[in-house]
């Protein structure tokens, strides 16, 4: 896990409240969970074709709801990235309904999608780190667009980078950054706010699986406090640690039964 890493026995590190919910974050999840029927995401008859090629997504219907979490499972080229894509709204649906957090999208204007973004965190499979932050600013960024008080950004920062094993990396650039390292920092980015709905493609695919199991413990750990989230991963080992959901892609279509996906 590098020099930085910490022993498997520490502590897992304090996620702080979301900026829009206010008190402590024990008191947010408390009035979370009166909501816990809400779907945050829902797909209804879904198809999605990149221009005049075949459909990559075919008759896509889901629900997750609030509190749940979900591998999202398949060989390459299934639809797990498009998927994921459609739920964070980098593509709209060529055909079929989408709603998040109770919101039909095709009804929103662009502003109101943009508050929908904000509610979301996302780690991509190729970072995209801003290269001219160190690792410290790229995951405060997050908390200081919110408003966060710097002497709490600085602890809460500090602590998830410790606990990923970048305590010396906080500086470093992401140029001068392993593919691992730099994963290790898009997730805690993704992660730091307590988004209501976090989606990963691939996020332990560069990393060994010690650390690998080390990232999906910080998973859990945001879970427990009610966030959402979908794992997009080709780790077979790793997605069958825990006895979460699966919505499992094979040729665009949802082939595995779990209590997400609707017939």
């Amino acid at each position: 896990m590098g020099r930085g890493a910490l022993p498997a026995t520490q502590r897992m590190p304090c996620f702080p409240p979301q900026a829009a919910s206010g008190g402590s974050m024990r008191g947010h999840l408390s009035r979370r969970r009166t909501g816990e029927d809400q779907h945050v995401v829902r797909f209804e008859n879904v198809g999605m074709r990149y221009g005049t090629g075949p459909e990559v997504l075919r008759d896509v219907s889901l629900d997750l709801a609030s509190g749940s979490f979900h591998f999202l499972t398949g060989p390459s080229g299934a639809g797990k990235t498009t998927l994921l894509r459609l739920m964070y709204l980098a593509d709209r649906p060529t055909r079929g309904l989408i709603s998040l957090f109770g919101q039909d999208i095709s009804r929103l204007k662009r502003r109101e999608l943009a508050d929908l973004r904000r509610k979301i965190g996302v780690v991509f499979q190729d970072f995209r780190l801003l290269g001219h932050l160190s690792a410290f600013d790229n995951v405060a960024l997050p908390l200081r667009v919110a408003g966060i008080a710097e002497a709490r950004v600085k602890k809460n920062v500090t602590e998830l980078l410790e606990w990923v094993g970048l305590a010396d990396k906080l500086s470093a650039r992401p140029v001068t950054l392993s593919g691992g390292q730099q994963q290790r920092v898009a997730i805690a980015r993704a992660v730091i706010a307590r988004p209501q709905l976090l989606l990963a493609d691939e996020p332990t695919g560069n990393v060994d699986d010690a650390m690998a199991s080390r990232l999906l413990r910080l998973f859990e750990e945001l879970n427990r406090f009610g966030t959402t989230l979908v794992i997009a991963t080709h780790n077979e080992q790793l997605a069958s640690q825990r006895r979460f959901q699966r919505i499992h892609l094979v040729n665009g279509e949802v082939a595995a039964p779990a209590d997400a996906v609707r017939a």
